[in-house]
């Protein structure tokens, strides 16, 4: 009998594998916590968008955070900044575009917030073969863990000012 569900269950683990083939995997017990930045008025954050990074840590009440990642971009960083202050951690700098790879592999067993532009969204939305739209509109806060089978659970929430 034991087995069996072993074998049942080794099984549902390799179908899981097998359905996200080409995908970058999510090590069992990470959450990424990705958000676009805030509201932006040409290149900077206007109002809304520096409103929108002040409740962002209000919204992570509560919720563990061992790194906070963002590229260089300045409306990234001004949007990271509050829950950074808050949190006393560092802002980590990747590289705009093709940094999914690193993130996942960074964020390892770790609970790491990623706040980025439309673009690099989409590319770990991609990577992770999470399905959907990625978190893409101002106020998206999206939080995705990993089962212990590698599967994926998105925790899809907002935060700040209604617009």
């Amino acid at each position: 009998m034991k087995r069996r569900v072993f074998l049942a269950l080794t099984g549902v683990g390799i179908v899981a594998a097998c359905a996200r083939s080409g995908h970058q995997r999510l090590t069992p017990g990470t959450t990424l916590i990705i958000l676009r930045h805030g509201d932006r008025s040409g290149p900077d954050l206007n109002a809304t968008g520096r409103a929108r990074a002040k409740a962002l840590v209000g919204a992570m009440e509560g919720v563990g955070v061992d790194a906070i990642y963002a590229p260089s971009v300045q409306r990234n960083l001004d949007t990271a900044q509050p829950l950074a202050t808050d949190r006393d951690l560092p802002i980590n700098r990747l590289p705009a575009n093709g940094m999914a790879a690193r993130l996942i592999n960074e964020a390892a067993g770790k609970t790491v917030v990623w706040i980025g532009n439309k673009g690099n969204l989409r590319e770990i939305w991609d990577a992770l073969g999470a399905g959907g739209e990625p978190p893409l509109n101002y106020g998206d806060l999206f939080i995705v863990t990993s089962d212990r089978l590698a599967g994926l659970h998105i925790d899809r929430r907002h935060h700040g000012p209604a617009v």
